[in-house]
């Protein structure tokens, strides 16, 4: 899970997906015009949001000070809202995962490897040959 966690907050951070949190507008729906008013609770409700979001991501880096045990718990609690978030259709883009990349740099490397093994070989099956004499 916490694989899963940091991955998906790279991306975040990477900016190659997209998180909509619930605005005080979706908060507030009895009354479109309470967003005027910075009393409304869900304007509050929407920053609240955010902040414990951001704490709980403070906290699984390793920047809040916190205990094992803590930073499990926000692990926990991020997947959480990220299983929330996916379903509530809140979320965009796509995860690219480090372990694609290091696939794709051991493809690359393999890739070489065998590029001068065919060199290696060509070169000795077309060498000139020596006259036996």
């Amino acid at each position: 899970m916490r694989h899963i966690v940091t991955e998906f907050v790279s991306s975040w951070i990477r900016g190659d997906i997209i998180i909509r949190f619930p605005t005080a507008a979706e908060l507030s729906k009895k009354n479109p015009l309470a967003i005027a008013f910075p009393t409304d609770p869900s304007v509050n409700q929407e920053l609240k949001i955010k902040e414990h979001y951001i704490e709980l991501l403070l906290t699984c880096a390793g920047i809040s000070p916190a205990t094992s045990e803590e930073q499990e718990k926000a692990v926990a609690e991020v997947f959480r809202m990220l299983l929330m978030f996916r379903s509530a259709n809140r979320i965009e883009g796509k995860i690219i995962s480090n372990d694609l990349e290091k696939r794709v740099a051991q493809l690359e490397e393999k890739l070489l490897s065998t590029g001068k093994l065919v060199e290696q070989i060509t070169g000795f099956l077309f060498k000139e040959k020596k006259p036996i004499s």
